[in-house]
């Protein structure tokens, strides 16, 4: 977890990431999706995928209550989230639009 927080604070750019669940449908579904939208962006946007299962305190302390969940970090904080999956044009738009 202190990584995952260091990561976060010390990366001057955003930072996509991706809460799931193995045993998750519609987080296997995200997959590609987040492939194209990283395909799109470049390096406008990391994306980081945290298992929640294998990271729970993580979890609890973004308050991850369904998955896929998605939070768009810039500069350290929190500026977007939402639980469900997402069509890349609208996820590349968001990284645009806070880019």
């Amino acid at each position: 977890m202190e990584r995952f927080e260091e990561l976060i604070k010390n990366n001057p750019g955003l930072i996509l990431v991706d809460f799931y669940a193995t045993w998750c449908g519609p987080c296997k579904t995200i997959h590609p999706i987040l492939e194209n939208v990283k395909a799109r962006v470049g390096d406008k946007a990391r994306i980081l995928k945290i298992d929640v299962d294998q990271q729970q305190a993580l979890a609890m302390r973004y308050n991850v209550q369904a998955v896929p969940t998605l939070i768009l970090f810039k500069e350290g904080q929190a500026i977007w989230r939402q639980s469900g999956v997402m069509q890349p044009a609208q996820l590349a738009a968001l990284i645009e639009q806070n880019y």
